[in-house]
């Protein structure tokens, strides 16, 4: 549990270092973005280290339907996640599109997880979205909004959500955790 709650913690530094201390990162230049992507995939190591050797502690037992809202979550989470690349109408619909994202995906995973390890995991992952719209937010109070492309964009976002989705899936089965119910 303590590699999974210091990868987290190295995971939180290194993504608000720049908001918190942005003359400090700005003097390091491209060094300074090398340290923080290493510290972020050592981050990453950590957390499935640690979330993957941590012992099974039951908090509360999802009722088993949570995994069908589990699933639909995970398809808007990847949908949202998505329109910070999109060209298409939904171009600057939403500020914080992969931060929104990456809260979506923490309740979704909450739902479904009631073990200790994953309420640390998904449950500080959450706090660290939330932490982060508010610290850019206050950083950065003007939004100049994109302005909005062309309509097949948006269709192909579903495309690649979809694949996106199916690709996440397999990937999860081949870890051995089945996302789907039975």
């Amino acid at each position: 549990m303590a590699l999974l709650i210091v990868g987290l913690l190295i995971w939180v530094g290194a993504h608000i270092f720049k908001r918190v201390a942005p003359e400090q990162r700005a003097a390091m230049g491209d060094t300074g973005k090398l340290i923080v992507t290493v510290a972020l995939v050592i981050s990453l190591g950590l957390m499935i280290w640690g979330y993957r050797g941590a012992e099974f502690i039951p908090v509360w037992y999802p009722p088993s339907f949570m995994v069908h809202i589990n699933n639909l979550l995970m398809l808007i989470a990847l949908f949202v996640f998505g329109m910070s690349a999109t060209t298409g109408r939904l171009r600057g619909k939403m500020r914080h599109p992969q931060l929104t994202a990456v809260k979506i995906w923490a309740v979704a995973h909450l739902l479904v997880n009631g073990d200790l390890a994953s309420i640390i995991l998904f449950g500080g992952l959450l706090a660290w979205a939330v932490l982060e719209v508010i610290i850019i937010n206050r950083a950065e109070p003007v939004w100049d909004r994109p302005q909005p492309g062309e309509a097949k964009k948006d269709v192909l976002l579903v495309v690649i959500t979809l694949v996106s989705f199916v690709v996440i899936s397999a990937i999860h089965a081949w870890l051995g955790v089945w996302p789907f119910p039975g």
